[in-house]
């Protein structure tokens, strides 16, 4: 669609896709990317564009987050472009629950309007999320589901996950696991060891995450379904995934910041803010997470964003909601394992970008002609410091709050227009 004509000039282009990374420019026209490339603007920019000196400072492809949950809808999406997300996939565990053909269009229509990140959703694998009858998983397709999951719920009944990863493969559609044993983890709010020990806390073992990982790929080989492990954290089920795609499973695995960028001693004591589901491991787990993210065991990372209301944190740890605001850290979280000297800029972009894009389905994460004009412009280098109060959106609930990073968004453009801009 025509309109207004942009020229972003002065930039490094990044897009991992191809493989760019060149000084250059980008020529966006209403919704729609016409041009970009390193010697686009080496005359001048059209007449009629407005010109955005991007200063040097790096121009990629919008940020994709496959897996958040929404609270309020207007904070969700303030906070994702602020961070630089242009889209993300919510799960399904609203209310009411995302299981119904309506409750997807209503999702979709209500998440248009706001104008701001596109968010796609989830569609339920079982009703109500109770983990015994199926959905209606093609019906939920039709109306916009782009894969399937039951949240923060595993599919802990073996039969019903059989069922849905065999149902699901006639459509071509993906069923996404959360990776914890419930009955194993019954009652545990940190990973077993010593220090849930010395907390007096009830420690969930690592073994309820590699078991469930364990199970659906004796599953998925057995139905020729299409599996993904949500939020992986431990180094036996990342083993687990790798032996899985060596033999042919067609599975893939993501993790979050919070796995290969913090460990268990960020509980501190007591800190709320870092209870997570699942919750953070030991070093050695944090270290075998960066590297199968380095050797491309990991397919992607997700902000794994979960608002939380300062009631349901402000609790004795044991009793506090598990879960950590993501959005707004996403990139500079990432980009540390740039910094650390892990990866290389273009493969941990890649993770954030084109990566879940491709497990979604989804028309983003790459610049390319008559594509969407969704970018995100960042300086990679710039230091801040994580605030968890001064962070756009309603919820607090940072695990990295305090915490020096590097990596600023500077603009945030979805379809075209600018929705985030730095210090406006």
């Amino acid at each position: 669609m025509a309109g207004t004509k942009t020229a972003y000039i002065n930039a490094r282009l990044l897009d991992p896709t191809s493989g760019l990374d060149s000084p250059g420019g980008v020529l966006t026209d209403g919704e729609t990317i016409t041009d970009f490339g390193p010697k686009l603007f080496n005359k001048k920019p059209p007449k009629e564009a407005e010109v955005v000196d991007c200063g040097g400072k790096c121009l990629a492809p919008g940020l994709v987050d496959m897996r958040i949950e929404i609270g309020n809808l207007a904070a969700t999406v303030g906070a994702a472009v602020s961070g630089g997300v242009t889209s993300a996939v919510c799960l399904p565990n609203t209310d009411p629950a995302i299981d119904d053909m309506s409750v997807v269009e209503f999702v979709a229509r209500r998440a248009r309007k706001q104008g701001m990140a596109k968010i796609y959703p989830y569609g339920a694998v079982t009703k109500g999320l109770a983990g015994k009858e199926l959905a209606e998983l093609g019906l939920l397709a039709e109306s916009g589901a782009v894969a399937f999951s039951d949240g923060v719920h595993a599919v802990a009944d073996t039969q019903v996950m059989r069922r849905a990863l065999s149902y699901a493969s006639t459509f071509g559609l993906m069923i996404v696991q959360h990776p914890e044993d419930p009955s194993l983890a019954a009652g545990g709010v940190v990973t077993a060891g010593e220090t849930a020990t010395r907390l007096g806390l009830f420690g969930i073992p690592t073994e309820a995450e590699v078991i469930m990982v364990e199970r659906d790929l004796r599953l998925c080989e057995l139905t020729g379904g299409r599996l993904h492990i949500a939020h992986v954290s431990t180094g036996a089920a990342i083993e687990a995934v790798r032996r899985g795609k060596d033999r042919g499973v067609n599975v893939t695995c993501d993790t979050a910041p919070p796995y290969f960028a913090l460990n268990e001693t960020a509980i501190g004591d007591y800190r709320t803010f870092a209870k997570l589901s699942p919750p953070l491991r030991s070093e050695d787990d944090r270290q075998t997470v960066v590297q199968g993210l380095k050797d491309g065991t990991i397919d992607a990372i997700a902000s794994d964003h979960t608002p939380r209301d300062e009631e349901s944190k402000r609790l004795p740890f044991a009793q506090a909601a598990p879960g950590g605001i993501g959005l707004n850290t996403l990139l500079a979280i990432s980009l540390e394992l740039h910094h650390n000297g892990h990866m290389d800029l273009l493969d941990v972009l890649k993770l954030i970008t084109s990566s879940p894009a491709d497990l979604m389905g989804l028309k983003a994460g790459r610049l390319e002609k008559d594509g969407p004009a969704d970018l995100v412009l960042f300086d990679p280098d710039e230091g801040w410091k994580v605030d968890a109060d001064a962070l756009p959106g309603k919820a607090q609930n940072s695990p990295f709050d305090g915490r020096p990073v590097q990596g600023r968004v500077l603009r945030t453009v979805i379809d075209g227009r600018t929705v985030f801009e730095c210090g406006q």
